[in-house]
């Protein structure tokens, strides 16, 4: 039986404008980094990408070295996209990325103009699209001149293979330059994808002020820290968990005493305000008016809707968020 999208998917989601631009996304959107790969069960992924878009998630983020192995949750989601959502692509946000290694040779990675426009024509051709809606520069090239990476993306949207830019895991100094960059050639920078969450705090030494002073979106990908910021740990490592998984990029390391004492800390906390922990630490990114979206993965449809309840309570108290300051110190 052909999928037929929820007829009440719009009232279910909270929509947000991207920094200054014309662009609205769901206040969660769908990464692609793991789950969708050749390694897993693509009728999971089917069902995952069938429950994001009936509640209100209409944007998919993907990159070119996505799976495993690299391209293949790109060749997966173009895959379900034609079977599934054929008539859908105008209600849908699509983005991709290129930046690390795709491809043997001096022209498989970092920021070349060669690299950058050769990815994503590749990216589309596995997908089956004529164009996505963002394409980002994966990571600052330190080798690669700031002018010809960001001419680059300028370049992409004069073809139309793009419709908007934006940059990831850019520090402040390197994301004010791309910023100015991209206005002077008349292609605004649309947003910055890093990697944000209450482990990982580093956008706020100063990262996340330029986007708000710029007007440029922020998109926070990895806000569980890896699962980390669910209750999945408390009570050792799963075997079905990234940490068990030797393709993964969580370690077990990661998850020392330290870790599980502040995820216990945390958990109370959220258990106090009605929800799990992963949903706390979902509305704690939202609470800031600066992040746009926030980048959910998911391995499980059940996942996912845990994931979307945060957007019943996005507000903190004052008392709320001096616990959450001293369970993290």
């Amino acid at each position: 039986m052909s999928y037929l999208p929820h007829p009440d998917r719009y009232k279910k989601m909270t929509y947000r404008r991207c920094g200054k631009s014309g662009l609205k996304l769901p206040a969660l959107s769908l990464g692609l980094w793991h789950n969708f790969g050749h390694v897993d069960v693509l009728e999971n992924s089917r069902k995952i990408l069938q429950l994001a878009f009936d509640s209100g998630i209409t944007h998919f983020d993907l990159a070119n070295n996505y799976g495993p192995p690299p391209g293949s949750a790109e060749e997966n989601f173009g895959k379900i996209l034609k079977e599934d959502f054929a008539g859908l692509r105008d209600e849908m946000v699509i983005s991709s990325k290129a930046g690390y290694l795709m491809w043997d040779g001096p022209y498989g990675d970092w920021g070349s103009r060669k690299y950058l426009i050769s990815s994503l024509d590749q990216s589309l051709k596995r997908m089956g699209l004529e164009y996505v809606d963002i394409f980002y520069h994966h990571r600052p090239d330190p080798e690669t001149p700031l002018e010809e990476t960001m001419g680059a993306l300028h370049q992409i949207v004069q073809q139309g293979k793009a419709l908007y830019v934006g940059i990831s895991n850019y520090p402040a100094e390197d994301a004010q330059k791309a910023i100015n960059l991209l206005r002077e050639m008349g292609t605004p920078c649309l947003i910055h994808q890093p990697k944000y969450s209450m482990f990982e705090r580093w956008v706020e030494g100063g990262l996340l002020d330029v986007l708000g002073q710029e007007g440029v979106g922020c998109i926070p990908f990895s806000p569980l820290a890896q699962g980390m910021l669910t209750d999945k740990y408390l009570k050792g490592i799963p075997e079905d968990s990234r940490a068990a998984k030797s393709h993964g990029f969580l370690q077990k390391s990661e998850i020392n005493e330290n870790t599980l004492n502040k995820i216990k800390a945390l958990n109370d906390l959220a258990q106090g305000r009605g929800q799990s922990l992963a949903q706390m630490a979902l509305s704690w990114l939202l609470k800031d008016d600066r992040v746009t979206s926030v980048l959910i993965g998911v391995s499980k449809t059940n996942q996912l809707e845990d994931s979307l309840k945060c957007l019943d309570k996005l507000d903190f108290s004052k008392e709320e968020l001096n616990k959450i300051e001293g369970i993290l110190k």
